[in-house]
């Protein structure tokens, strides 16, 4: 299925008013892919050439989301036995079906990018400029989600010897001090202090954010304690759009 890219967009109640498969042409044809194509496509004239329809695997990605399909397995299924699904996302009659693994390696090169993220810039612009955008209030929170891999087992914490009494004799002191400086060097910005990261660039503190699943704990309307393994997703959302105007993914601690 040809995509046509269009100029404006649309209100989200139009888009439950269509059909599938118009649904699909409607969200691909606002997506502007040529620069995460010219990015994840072969740079080199040389080896063996591309035989992968990445276009098609970015529309299939987002139709997932669009149909709420949980995983690739599932995706691929789907492009498997419902044929005309695998022609709306864009894939030909002579292309072969994307492994698992090559979505793996396409979703890891899309990780390594900032690139959707300047996707999404954009639309919000374009959004704002056309009108569907006007809040004046905008709501911040946090919600978790759990990761698809298996939890890892925390280590468990050695006991620290007991301290001394008494006052550190100046060599103890000196060694103490040059200790502690060496575990403060090691640590990543977000192992130090509030304080230390105050002066640090925005840039530099969403870069380094981590985002290795992890272990996390928040106490729910129970008040009870809920554990999940996963990640933490950071919105900033507008109270009326309900749209999404920022978006920080973090590890789950």
């Amino acid at each position: 299925m040809p995509i046509i890219r269009q100029g404006s967009l649309f209100d989200i109640q139009d888009l439950f008013d269509l059909e599938p498969p118009q649904r699909f042409e409607a969200i691909f044809s606002t997506l502007d892919i040529e620069p995460i194509l010219y990015t994840i496509a072969k740079k080199s004239t040389y080896g063996a050439p591309t035989e992968l329809n990445y276009a098609a695997m970015l529309y299939s990605l987002v139709a997932r989301i669009v149909e709420r399909i949980p995983t690739v397995k599932d995706l691929r299924k789907r492009l498997k036995h419902d044929f005309i699904f695998r022609m709306e996302c864009g894939f030909l009659f002579s292309d072969n079906l994307p492994s698992e693994a090559s979505y793996s390696r396409l979703i890891q090169k899309l990780s390594e990018t900032t690139l959707l993220e300047k996707v999404q810039d954009k639309l919000l612009i374009q959004a704002i400029q056309e009108g569907f955008i006007d809040d004046e209030a905008v709501a911040i929170d946090a919600t978790h989600f759990e990761s698809r891999d298996r939890g890892i087992a925390k280590e468990k914490k050695t006991k620290p010897e007991p301290k001394k009494r008494g006052h550190k004799s100046k060599t103890e002191k000196e060694i103490y001090d040059k200790q502690k400086q060496e575990e403060e060097a090691q640590k990543s910005l977000y192992e130090k202090s509030i304080a230390t990261q105050l002066d640090v660039l925005l840039e530099d503190l969403r870069s380094q954010v981590p985002v290795k699943p992890d272990w996390g704990i928040k106490k729910n309307s129970e008040g009870k304690n809920v554990f999940w393994f996963g990640y933490k997703a950071h919105l900033a959302v507008g109270t009326k759009s309900q749209y999404i105007l920022r978006s920080l993914m973090s590890s789950g601690v």
